[in-house]
């Protein structure tokens, strides 16, 4: 039954306030619960204007009811009752959002023989009884003006106000006050909504998360211009600016995105079922559904309603920018600026004040080229834009291609010394894409990975904004002693450090394609290209070993700067990163990541010196770049394959095929205490995989009798070893049984065996404490002699000197050993000592 005729039965049947608001609360829920419906069928500014009316028809009703219980059947007519309702904010604009507060102002004339306080709090009650949220206001005709000037924001809502229902009569009255209250110092309220308007947009940037309400490009800066034109201009549509203050097609694009923006909210206050303005990520999914995106090859449903949302707030930004310049420029005039502008004219129509480059509104649209030597003219890190040079170079006029000559002039700019305001202003513009054309894959475009603040293309700029605003003197020197080409070299990176996002592929591999590119454009060297193209193949390197791995192994540094070729990358990589996580947003940047990053760039600049452990490290990371390939170790359990990466040694993985790899590392993960192998073909080999001690000297003595020609220690994962012994000879097979044997019990550490020292001459032996921070190198290059490795095993255990790696060839008669050996204390101390244990005096 309709809400009306449910009213007038149950006041036929003589019901009290509480019966009705029962059914009222009744209907408006069953309301609310089909506005998911509803909003299929109607979006945007059509939505919010039908929920407007709707929620006008449940206050109209209740403001009737209210009369009715006050006079019965001796109503008066609705005009002779001094009370006048009037909806203000989104409701006076007829664009209340599902879950905002319905902003109600109830003015009344004080007139005896009615008694208007009492049916207003009445009224009052059965509204907020039937669920209505409402934020309400109560004065008499004769004192809005007065509470009109207590504070900004009610003159600011009551210059929105709407006649909702009750007397005509006190509405014309009421108008005429509002009309005063519009002109009544003027100058005064624009100046401070103008300031309030920026204080809000300062406290509210723009993120990944952005208040669609209140952000830089939210709704909030389309209610400013609102404000500002019904105070200034008596005009309250947008449409009425055309086209003194803006464009027909500025006013389209204009529309559009406010449009969208007007669906975007209606669906999150859907979605969340409650007044919610900020665009969560845990909202999006349900509203993109709601929105009608579907997911594309390239970018899902969830990106493409960021990036769409994102784009609609810059849209809105800069077209209210501009039009909040032109509105209120009259109220911040100073005569004595003009004296000062034409002092400090740059070009016809620009100028420069304090610092700030304006533009005139009689500047004619040029070409872009021209706009791009304009800039060339600006390298003051304190310059800043004014929205009116913004709105000028807008204008420009281009070929869809770019010229040589635009490239040539562009190139310059990344050789002056501050640009990011001038790029930070080609991009509001929507010119930086046009100069940097990848740049329009990026814009906008949206990062759900928890970390980042910002879309990508905001991202990028803000990592050149802390390249030219380091905070850090130590990488503020590192950047000072660049060349001008590297300077140059530097920038280009950071806006193309991310440039392969949201493209199939690594983004990082993808990115560093597009930059090669494009820097061949801007005629950058061969060498300078190399070094931008290892930079963004690596940009988060850095970063990642500093915050995720032990920088203080030499391991991990070694492998670290095989990605990166001299000590001038890796200046570079330090200063890429510094921008990079600063302009993730505020506080990622912290005193424990800046002494990390630090530390590891001395480290890593020390390493540099160790050609010979570069070299290795760099063959084992080929050699592990074709293991992850391999279909063996792929199909391996997740944590054997981390185990197998994790051996220390670089040695293993240049000395074994992927599938060797493999297959030792499934013998060693069930290898408990040990496990071994013989071979016997064409010579005999025996390989032993242990977690407990074996003692090598006395297996090696007595298999003394034959001729050992190489041999392999490695250390693997969990405190196994993996031994390979190869002689050159084969035994009889039914010698086979006795070395089975002979193996088992050298896992006996009292063992022992007759040993001979072997001959090896002063210059034949070298120790070197300094290869690496964790390991001694021992090298012999000596006659092959029976039993020198027994003897030289033996000696290592007996000294407790453990054996990370060893490799032990004989060629020609000669023997070739190399050890690593694990530093320990007293081993420098007692290096005499170990010589002579091996020396033949």
């Amino acid at each position: 039954m309709d809400l009306k005729y449910q009213i007038e039965e149950l006041i036929s049947t003589g019901a009290n306030d509480f019966e009705i608001s029962k059914v009222i609360k009744e209907h408006i829920k069953n309301y609310l619960n089909s506005l998911d419906t509803i909003f299929t069928e109607n979006q945007g500014k059509d939505f919010l204007v039908k929920h407007t009316k709707r929620i006008d028809q449940f206050l109209i009703l209740i403001y009737k009811y209210t009369l009715r219980k006050f006079f019965g059947d001796y109503i008066p007519f609705v005009n002779q009752v001094p009370i006048t309702l009037t909806a203000m904010g989104s409701f006076g604009r007829e664009e209340l959002c599902v879950y905002s507060d319905i902003d109600l102002m109830i003015v009344y004339k004080n007139i005896e023989g009615y008694n208007l306080e009492a049916i207003i709090e009445s009224m009052l009650y059965l509204a907020w009884d039937s669920g209505l949220k409402l934020g309400h206001r109560v004065h008499k005709v004769d004192e809005i003006f007065e509470a009109s000037n207590t504070d900004l924001t009610i003159k600011t809502a009551m210059l929105e106000s709407r006649f909702l229902c009750g007397s005509n009569f006190l509405w014309m009255e009421i108008y005429k006050e509002l009309i005063k209250i519009a002109k009544f110092d003027l100058k005064n309220f624009v100046q401070n909504k103008v300031k309030a308007h920026e204080k809000r947009r300062q406290q509210n940037p723009m993120s990944m998360e952005p208040d669609i309400k209140n952000s830089v490009g939210g709704l909030r800066d389309t209610n400013t211009i609102l404000w500002l034109s019904k105070a200034i201009l008596n005009i309250s549509k947008t449409k009425d600016l055309v086209p003194k203050y803006i464009s027909e097609n500025e006013y389209k694009e204009y529309r559009i995105a406010l449009e969208f923006l007007y669906r975007v909210r209606s669906a999150l206050h859907l979605s969340a079922k409650k007044k919610q303005d900020t665009l969560n990520l845990e909202f999006i999914p349900d509203i993109a559904n709601k929105l009608g995106f579907e997911d594309k090859k390239i970018k899902n449903a969830q990106q493409q309603l960021c990036e769409k949302t994102f784009a609609a707030m810059h849209t809105i930004d800069i077209t209210c920018s501009i039009f909040i310049k032109k509105l209120v420029s009259s109220f911040h005039f100073d005569k004595k600026s003009i004296a000062k502008l034409r002092k400090n004219r740059i070009k016809p129509y620009i100028y420069k004040y304090d610092n700030l480059i304006v533009a005139s509104r009689n500047k004619k649209p040029t070409t872009l080229l021209n706009i791009i030597k304009q800039c060339l003219l600006f390298d003051d890190k304190q310059i800043r834009f004014d929205i009116s040079y913004i709105d000028y170079i807008r204008k420009s006029k281009f070929t869809k291609n770019n010229p040589p000559a635009m490239y040539k002039e562009f190139r310059k700019i990344f050789y002056n010394n501050y640009t990011y305001q001038i790029f930070n202003t080609l991009y509001k513009a929507n010119l930086l894409k046009q100069l940097i054309k990848p740049i329009a894959h990026i814009k906008h475009q949206a990062q759900f990975d928890g970390y980042h603040k910002y879309p990508v293309d905001k991202h990028s700029l803000l990592g050149l904004y802390h390249l030219e605003n380091i905070k850090e003197s130590f990488i503020q020197a590192l950047y000072d002693d660049l060349s001008g080409e590297n300077k140059a070299l530097i920038k280009l990176v950071i806006l193309f450090h991310d440039i392969g996002k949201g493209r199939t592929g690594n983004h990082s591999e993808v990115g560093a394609k597009i930059f090669r590119v494009y820097a061949h454009k801007l005629e950058f060297s061969e060498e300078a290209i190399q070094m931008g193209n290892t930079l963004i193949k690596h940009h988060t390197h850095m970063s990642n070993v500093a915050l995720r791995e032990d920088i203080y192994s030499e391991d991990v540094v070694l492998a670290f700067i095989t990605h990166i070729e001299n000590p001038l990358i890796l200046k570079l990589l330090y200063i890429l990163t510094y921008c990079d996580i600063n302009a993730v947003g505020t506080n990622i940047y912290t005193a424990f990541t800046s002494k990390l990053l630090k530390e590891l760039y001395f480290l890593a600049n020390e390493m540099f010196d160790k050609k010979e452990l570069i070299g290795e490290a760099k063959r084992r990371i080929r050699k592990e770049n074709t293991l992850k390939k391999n279909e063996e170790f792929i199909n391996l359990p997740k944590t054997l394959q981390r185990k197998i990466l994790s051996i220390v040694s670089n040695y293993f993985f240049i000395k074994h095929k992927p599938y060797e790899i493999t297959k030792i590392a499934k013998i060693a993960n069930d290898a408990n205490p040990y496990e071994f192998e013989i071979e016997n073909d064409a010579h005999l080999s025996i390989s032993i995989i242990k977690s407990e001690d074996l003692n090598i000297g006395y297996l090696l003595g007595k298999l003394g009798f034959l001729d050992l020609i190489n041999m392999e220690i490695f250390k693997l994962y969990d405190n196994k070893k993996y031994f390979k012994i190869d002689f050159n000879e084969n035994v009889d097979q039914s010698d086979i049984p006795h070395i089975e044997e002979l193996i088992k019990s050298s896992f006996d550490m009292n063992k022992k065996t007759t040993l001979c020292k072997p001959i090896i001459k002063e210059n034949e032996i070298e120790i070197d404490f300094e290869h690496s921070n964790s390991v001694v190198k021992l090298t012999v290059n000596t006659k092959n002699q029976k039993g020198m490795m027994a003897y030289m095993m033996s000696v290592f255990d007996d000294e407790e000197i453990e054996v990370s790696t060893a490799k032990i060839q004989t060629i020609k008669n000669r023997a070739r050993n190399l050890f690593l050996i694990e530093k320990k204390i007293n081993l420098y101390e007692n290096k005499d000592k170990l010589l002579e244990l091996f020396i033949t005096r």
